[in-house]
């Protein structure tokens, strides 16, 4: 039986991924940052090994580990309060995942899943969807972070035992998650009007069930080794069929105003939310027809089961607190 150390485990991807693999017959052993967030799950070896970073020590952690999955890392910041934003996300995101691929190399651990981003590629496609052949050309600095990342981990396993695979998610939904999708969940609960019928973009996202169900595929499969994956749902809703989605999960109707898009890129140069209304009304479609082809995964739930699981636990979460 396989142990695998999932970084982050505690978080809301490692929440899905973890119950999963212990389904799947894996041995679970999560690291967190801070010794409170040690899961009080029996089936799981939990430990703190405290910040990510170049001084990390990760040899406890990795004893009798067969595998990895590198959730942790320093994600988007709501408030960002760093001097140096870009020296802050290099710090956890490229040097702790360098220390940590450089002691697994050492500990002759077989598979690392390293969870990537899309925004390692850019913000936004126009004419064509990103493919893994697309150059890179990230804008902010979590994305040239997750860029930095992926090509130092390449380079530190070169030449090793060590096997790597590389998985660029979307926008990332289901119970647990945080940040604009929470506040959108917000909203569309309070069937708060939006004004965005007319928006016509396109969005790929990925629900986190069907993300679990590609990171169980690419610690198993063979052919996923050195390999780099984008993955997503069926689907690219556009923003306002998104909320449809989200309202009638909810069971409520969705209430949206047909502004015009140039009109709302305007309202957002005006009041400084330029970036948030890029992402409402802009397109970022990925096309994951190579881990499909290459490793013959399709996402097991559909959209409408992720929002239905999604909302209901919102719903939940809002009763109980």
């Amino acid at each position: 039986m396989s142990r695998v150390l999932v970084t982050g485990g505690n978080g809301f991807v490692g929440q899905s991924l973890c119950p999963a693999l212990i389904n799947a017959g894996y041995q679970v052993r999560i690291s967190t940052r801070i010794s409170e967030k040690i899961t009080s799950d029996q089936n799981i070896d939990s430990l703190s090994t405290g910040d990510i970073g170049p001084e990390t020590d990760w040899t406890w952690a990795l004893d009798n580990v067969d595998m990895i999955v590198h959730l942790a890392g320093r994600a988007h910041v709501m408030r960002e309060t760093a001097a140096d934003p870009l020296a802050a996300f290099r710090e956890t995101n490229v040097e702790g995942t360098i220390k940590l691929a450089e002691a697994a190399v050492r500990k002759g651990i077989k598979r690392f899943v390293f969870i990537s981003s899309v925004k390692a590629v850019g913000e936004q496609t126009h004419d064509h969807p990103f493919q893994e052949t697309e150059p890179p050309a990230p804008e902010d600095a979590y994305g040239k972070s997750k860029w930095e990342a992926e090509q130092a981990l390449s380079e530190t396993v070169k030449g090793t035992g060590l096997e790597t695979v590389i998985l660029r998610p979307p926008l990332i939904y289901g119970p647990h998650v945080k940040g604009n999708f929470e506040t959108l969940l917000s909203v569309c609960s309070k069937n708060i009007p939006l004004p965005l019928r007319a928006v016509t973009n396109q969005r790929s996202l990925i629900f986190v069930g069907n993300l679990t169900d590609a990171i169980l595929k690419c610690l198993a499969h063979d052919k996923a080794a050195g390999e780099t994956f984008f993955v997503r749902d069926d689907g690219n809703p556009s923003t306002a069929e998104l909320i449809c989605a989200i309202a009638e999960a909810f069971g409520v109707p969705a209430r949206l105003l047909p502004v015009p898009p140039a009109l709302l890129r305007l309202g957002g140069r005006l009041t400084g939310r330029s970036a948030m209304i890029r992402r409402l009304t802009e397109s970022l479609v990925i096309d994951d027809g190579k881990i499909r082809s290459l490793l013959g995964w399709r996402p097991p739930h559909s959209m409408v089961e992720g929002m239905a699981q999604t909302t209901s636990w919102y719903q939940s979460m809002r009763s109980n607190g």
